[in-house]
Parts: structure tokens; C-alpha cells; sequence
């Protein structure tokens, strides 16, 4: 190879060299481009669905619903974070200042990310310490509208932080970013915002905090855990200096501010709120509580800083509780529980709600005033009801004698109490089946099952068990006393059915109204029929009715029903609903969540003891006022209802016999004794005369066979002085095949009652189907 050809090669070699770093140039360049191209694409895509950074909601993750009474008092917190937003005039300057120094001390330079303070927090890396770079507008970010991504440690999460941050400060000057910030991040011990902090750690308000305890605070949230004050005093103490120090090369206090404060013992005033947020009436907050789950997501109700206003009245509330628990201690019904209801009739207000004698004694929290119980013979004041509006006049006579066969089904009266012939406001008074299943099959069950419809009783729940059947009229559905209580309020308000109503007004954390409660009553019978079933009740509470012993010590009239469900032995339900123009109050005692009977306890012992002790404590000094007063209805001749039990003979014809018989003589004495003995002893005699020691009614079960289904109903209630016993009632129970095939039999009744002084009462109803 000659030296021109070596020459040759070596220049070609030489010139390669810059094609080959042109092209790897060119090659990074392309690479670049379409790096950045591709990097662009992602970017797009990752900033294509942010939340909505301009709404300041976004950045209040979390803010307690505010629950208070009818005062305007605070009775609940709920909550998943404990916080309380504040502005910035109720921030102590010592805690706006050392957050500024100790977290971002370029805040009011930057727009939102500090490049500065990345690169400052790269060099400190980089020789081995640690620095944060994170701003306190890219803080919230992370901490509020990117939560669910703030442990996502990726390039995605950082530009989204980083992009939300610039455009935050667009929109939201520096001071309302940092009162974001100071009211949403964490300081531990379940405290969520300075404020909150403040009150929890110190029992103080944010800005009445001296500078020490500002500094203590202000330290807390970069490691809650490791700083809390109340387990590591020595960590929080050293973070606390150290956030004094940075407030000092800053310039916001002098060093001899800041060794003064470094010099302070360290000292707390805890104060620990109830985990569940309730600080007062649990069983009606938890009633309040589901009230909002109907009609606001969860996010809503426990982050939304809802203020709900209620209708319960602290003082009723606090003499419902004292009244019912006293007198369920007094008798010793350890084993029993009670609920309880007190509503305004004018408004429908709930003004107390007892839900059991100790919410926190029980792990489920049943609340029993929401409970659906066989309502025994209280469940007559809508039987009296339906047939005073199908225009059955009170004064209509009733064969109330015992046993009675009545729509092919025998029921009997308690201890099978014999009252002979007497008025519907009568038989009411003492509370005999033999005449309210008459009432009832001369009106039909459906207008009965109407009436409690339009009185606000769900009839069609399942579990309510609303069914046609000849023993309804004694008990046989299931009812809320909540339910019972609003239902009464139609009588005692001249008939107008509102709704329970237990929240009047709900604002949102900004102060706006976004539910307000109007008053919007249906008139569901005429004020002079509401009148004239609550003069009937009224001598449920005159002596000789069964609810005589629950009047209270008053000056204002009272109506109401007993009832009494459970066996023809044995009760399993006690119920007392009374009322006076200002109150209605429904009060259940019974076992909870289950229908077991239990002896030794009646009306007279439980509910109507409650009744009284309580509208005593609430009405007593009250001026008298009285029912509403409206025209009489219009009621049909009495001639014109067909009793199944006797043949009606009006009142005058029974003269115009009487006199006859007069005139046409007696054959002796005797007949004519026998004839009053009859129609006045069968009344009078058996009404006070078989109570003493009878504690049964009926025997349970049917006697037929075929599908007989014994079961549970009846019970019966004796109110001293009869003495007497504690059964009453008729079986309920089942189906029993009659002898034509294919009807129902009763079913589960209300319950026997022995009205004060005489002693009769009433049985839980019939044999609870057809004998066959």
C-alpha cells in the first residue's frame, strides 16, 4: 500500500467523525422531539380531568354538619374529619407568620410552585440532607382536591399538583389560600384546622393563642403523630423551637421573643371531644341523622359543615328521659323497655324522644321509639275514628256482652267480662271487644286501614301487617310510637295531620338556607268530628275508663287510649297515648326486639304512671286551654247500622215498651226484678264483679282444626282497685280453615284492660280465627 493511499484512508476516517456526531445530534434532537412531543401528549392527557380548582368547596374536604336543639344549643357533631373553619381576623398573627416561616417562607413571592425553592431543596439533597419543596398552595392541593392521589408518588400526581397550584393562585388571592390551608390540614389528635387544634389541645380559641403556643400548633403538622404534645411533650417542645427559630431568621419575632416563648414549660388544657360527635339526646340525633341520609349523600352530611336546626326541646326532653326511666326503675321492669314521644299537635314539632332507658347500655342503639309493636287497644281510636266519620254516632248502642260471636269469630271481653247493652263512647271508656269488633264490621276494616293511612300510619309496610281480618279493631298491626304520637295530633288540633317533623331549617357552611320546613297540614276529618272523638277519649280518663289513673295533675283537659298486646295469660306490649291541645305524648313499654310476654306489670303500672309524672312536669302552671270546638257531624239514624251482635232498638221505642209493659202490669214481682236484674246486673254486676283474680280472657289459639295458629295478642291490663290479673286477651293467631273453606282467621289482638273502679276491662279479642 503506497503513502497515497494511506493518506487517502486517514482522511476518510477523519471526515466520518463529524457525520457521526451530526447524526447522533440529529438523532437526539428527532429523539427529543418526539420526547417532548410525546411528553406533551401525556400532559395533556393527565390535565384533560381535574376536579374543578376554582370552587372553594374543593378545598374543604371536610367540615362538621352542626346538629341543635329547638334553642339554637349544640347537641351533635357528625363528622369523618373533627374541623371548624375560621377567617383570618380569629387567627392569632403568631400562627399566619410561623406557618409562612416553617413551611413555605417564599409564599407571598412565588406564584404557586417555587423553582427557587426546588433548586434549594435539590443542592440540600445532594449533600446529603433533607428539604422540602412543596409550597403551601401545592400542600392543599394535595391534601384537599388531589387526596385520593396524594400518596401517588409519580410524575402524573406532581404535574397535576404543580398545574392546579399556578392556577389556584390565580383565582384566590395569598390570604385566602393560607386560611385554606390553616383550615384543612391536619394537626393530630384528630383535630382538623387551627381551630380545631386550638380548642383540642389548648381549650382555647385561634386567635387568642400566645406566641409559644402558636409555635407548639404550627409544628404539629409536619409529623402529627411523632409532635403530639400529649404523647411525645419532649418531640413537640423541640419541633416547637425549631419553628420559633425559623420565625426568628425571618424577622417575624425578635430573639428575645423568641427565647422568652423557647423558655415556657410546656403546658396543655385537652380537651377531648366524644368520639361519636353526640353530646346530647343520642337516640333523637341518630333519628336526625337517618332524616339526612334520605336526602344527602354521606360526603354531604359528615364533610358539608351542614347546620341542622331540630325541634327538640331540651327541657321536655330532659322530663321525658327523667319520667320514663325513674318509673321503669321504680317497678323494677329491668328486663323491660320503653319508648317514647312527644309532639307539638299546632306544628307536628318532635319535642322529646325517648328511645330506650340507656342508649350507651345497648351496642346497637335500638331505638324503641321507632320500633313497630302490636299496638293492643290503643289502635281503637282509629275504629272510633273511621265510624265517627262514616257518621256513626258516639250514642249508638252496643251489645258489649262476652263471649260474642262476631263475623263468624267469637271474642270475648276481659275475663270475659260481660257488659251488656251501652253507648260506642261507653264501650270505649272500658275498652270492650265484643263492641269495637261490631264498630268494625258495620264500617268495613278499609275505611279503618284509610283513617290510619290518612293519619300518617304506613299500612302498607310489611312488617306493619295491616290485614282484613275480624281482630284488626283490637291490635293486630304493628306501630311506631313516633307513628301513634302523630297520628293523635289530628284529634287534639281539630283534625289536621302534619307530619312528625323533627328539622326546621338546614344551612350549608357558607350561611345559605337550602332546606326550610313549611307547614303544609292536611285536613283529614272535620273539626267538630276530631271533637267529638276526643270527647270520647275523655272518658277514657274519667273514672270508670281504663286510663283513669294516668291523669295528670293539671289544669287542662285530657283524652287518650290504652293498650294492652300479648297473650291470653301473659302481656308483651303496653301502651299509653294521651293528649291535651299543647302535648300528644305515645309512650310503649314492652321486651325489646322480641314479642315475649311478661307478667306483673300493667297500664296502670308503666305507661300510664309515665303519662302522668310527665305532663304533670311539662304542663303544670300552663293557663288552660281547650280543644278546638267545630260543628256536630252529621250522623246517620242509629236504627241504620247493622250490629252482628244485637238488633238496635232506639231509645224511645225502648220508653214507649218500657211504659207499655207498665201499663199492661207484671204478673209478679219476681219477673220484673229478673228483668232489671238482667239488663242492669249483666251491665253493672259483671262489670265490677269477675276481675278480682281472673288473669286470663280467652285461651290462645283456635280451637278448630284444620290450619288453627295459635299465637299471640290479648293481654290485659287491671288498674287498682279491681285488683285482678294481668291476662286478658285472645289468642292471636293464624289461619284457622272455617267450615266453608278458604277465609283467614283473626290474627294477633289488642290486648285486655280492667278500667278503674268497677273492674271489667277487655280481652285481647276473639279466638284468633274460625273454629271449624
Amino acid at each position: 500500500m503506497g503513502s497515497r493511499e494511506r493518506h487517502m484512508r486517514q482522511r476518510s476516517k477523519t471526515h466520518a467523525i463529524p457525520l457521526i456526531i451530526v447524526s447522533l445530534v440529529g438523532f437526539l434532537f428527532i429523539a427529543g422531539i418526539a420526547f417532548g412531543v410525546g411528553m406533551l401528549g401525556n400532559i395533556n392527557r393527565w390535565l384533560s380531568d381535574l376536579p374543578d380548582y376554582t370552587d372553594p368547596d374543593q378545598y374543604m374536604v371536610s367540615e362538621p354538619t352542626t346538629v341543635l336543639d329547638a334553642n339554637g344549643t349544640e347537641i351533635a357533631t357528625l363528622y369523618v374529619q373533627n374541623r371548624e373553619s375560621v377567617t383570618i381576623d380569629q387567627v392569632s398573627q403568631y400562627v399566619l407568620d410561623g406557618t409562612v416561616a416553617t413551611e413555605d417562607e417564599r409564599f407571598y413571592e412565588h406564584n404557586g410552585v417555587d423553582l427557587i425553592g426546588i433548586a434549594r431543596a435539590v443542592m440540600v439533597q445532594l449533600t446529603g440532607g433533607s428539604e422540602g419543596a412543596s409550597t403551601i398552595t401545592q400542600q392543599l392541593v394535595r391534601n384537599t382536591i388531589l387526596s385520593e392521589e396524594q400518596f401517588d408518588n409519580t410524575i402524573e400526581r406532581k404535574v397535576r399538583e404543580a398545574f392546579i397550584a399556578v392556577k389556584m393562585e390565580e383565582v384566590y388571592s395569598k390570604e385566602e389560600i393560607l386560611m385554606m390551608y390553616l383550615n384543612t390540614i391536619y394537626y393530630g389528635h384528630g383535630a382538623y384546622g387551627i381551630e380545631t387544634a386550638a380548642q383540642t389541645y389548648l381549650s382555647k380559641s385561634a386567635k387568642d393563642l400566645t406566641l409559644a403556643e402558636a409555635a407548639l400548633l404550627v409544628g404539629l403538622p409536619n409529623a402529627p403523630s411523632r409532635y403530639d404534645p400529649t404523647v411525645n411533650p419532649d418531640y413537640a417542645i423541640q419541633r416547637r423551637n425549631t419553628v420559633l427559630n425559623r420565625m426568628c431568621s425571618n424577622g417575624k419575632i425578635t430573639e428575645e421573643e423568641r427565647d422568652a416563648a423557647q423558655a415556657e414549660p410546656l403546658t396543655l388544657n385537652v380537651n377531648s371531644i366524644p368520639e361519636s360527635g353526640t353530646l346530647a339526646h343520642p337516640y333523637f340525633v341518630d333519628y336526625v341523622k337517618s332524616l339526612l341520609q334520605e336526602e344527602f349523600s354521606s360526603d354531604m352530611i359528615f364533610k358539608g359543615g351542614l347546620t341542622v336546626k331540630t325541634t327538640i326541646d331540651p327541657i321536655l326532653q330532659a322530663a321525658a328521659e327523667q319520667t320514663a326511666v325513674e318509673r321503669m326503675n321504680a317497678e323494677g321492669a329491668d328486663e323491660l323497655q320503653v319508648g317514647m314521644v312527644v309532639v307539638d299537635p299546632k306544628t307536628g314539632y318532635i319535642k322529646a324522644m325517648v328511645g330506650g332507658k340507656d342508649y350507651y347500655a345497648d351496642e346497637n342503639h335500638v331505638n324503641h321509639a321507632l320500633s313497630r309493636r302490636s299496638t293492643g287497644s290503643s289502635f281503637k281510636t282509629f275504629t272510633l275514628a273511621a265510624a265517627i266519620k262514616a257518621g256513626m254516632s258516639p250514642n249508638v248502642l252496643l251489645n258489649c256482652s262476652s263471649p260474642l260471636k262476631v263475623w263468624g269469630t267469637e271474642f270475648s271481653n276481659y275475663g270475659n267480662h260481660n257488659y251488656g247493652e251501652r253507648t260506642l263512647a261507653s264501650a270505649t271508656a272500658v275498652s270492650s271487644n265484643t263492641g269495637y269488633v261490631q264498630v268494625a264490621e258495620a264500617i268495613g276494616n278499609q275505611k279503618i286501614i284509610d283513617m290510619c293511612a290518612s293519619m300518617g300510619i304506613d299500612t302498607t309496610d310489611e312488617i306493619a301487617n295491616f290485614q282484613d281480618v275480624p281482630s284488626l279493631t283490637l291490635g293486630t298491626a304493628s306501630i311506631t310510637p313516633l307513628e301513634m304520637a302523630e297520628a293523635y295530633t289530628a284529634l287534639a288540633n281539630g283534625g289536621y295531620h302534619r307530619e312528625a317533623v323533627a328539622i326546621t331549617e338546614i344551612t350549608s357552611r357558607t350561611g345559605k338556607v337550602i332546606y326550610q320546613h313549611e307547614d303544609n297540614p292536611d285536613q283529614i276529618m272535620t273539626t267538630g268530628e276530631a271533637e267529638a272523638v276526643t270527647d270520647v277519649l275523655k272518658g277514657v280518663m274519667s273514672s270508670g275508663g281504663t286510663g283513669y289513673y294516668g291523669r295528670p295533675n293539671i289544669d287542662q283537659p285530657v283524652a287518650g287510649k290504652t293498650g294492652t298486646a300479648g297473650t291470653a295469660s301473659r302481656t308483651s306490649d303496653l301502651w299509653f297515648v294521651g293528649y291535651t291541645p299543647e302535648l300528644v305524648c305515645s309512650i310503649w313499654t314492652g321486651r325489646s326486639g322480641t314479642n315475649a310476654s311478661f307478667s306483673g306489670y300493667g297500664t296502670a303500672d308503666l305507661p300510664l304512671p309515665i303519662f302522668k309524672a310527665f305532663m304533670t312536669q311539662a304542663l303544670s302552671g300552663v293557663a288552660r286551654e281547650e280543644f278546638p270546638e267545630g260543628d256536630t257531624p252529621d250522623y246517620k239514624a242509629n236504627s241504620s247500622w247493622d250490629f252482628s251482635g244485637s238488633k238496635y232498638k232506639d231509645p224511645d221505642e225502648e220508653e214507649e215498651d218500657e211504659n207499655k209493659e207498665e201499663e199492661e202490669g207484671t204478673e209478679t214481682p219476681g219477673e220484673g226484678t229478673e228483668t232489671g236484674g238482667n239488663t242492669g246486673g249483666s251491665t253493672g254486676g259483671n262489670t265490677g264483679g269477675t276481675t278480682g283474680g281472673n288473669t286470663g280472657g280467652n285461651t290462645g289459639g283456635s280451637t278448630g282444626g284444620g290450619n288453627a295458629g295459635g299465637g299471640s295478642t290479648g293481654g290485659g291490663e287491671t288498674t287498682p282497685p279491681s285488683g285482678g290479673g294481668t291476662g286478658g286477651g285472645s289468642t292471636g293467631g293464624g289461619e284457622t280453615t272455617p267450615p266453608s273453606g278458604g277465609g283467614t282467621g283473626g290474627g294477633n289482638t289488642g290486648g285486655g284492660e280492667t278500667p278503674p273502679p268497677s273492674g271489667g276491662g277487655e280481652t285481647g279479642g276473639g279466638t284468633g280465627g274460625t273454629t271449624s
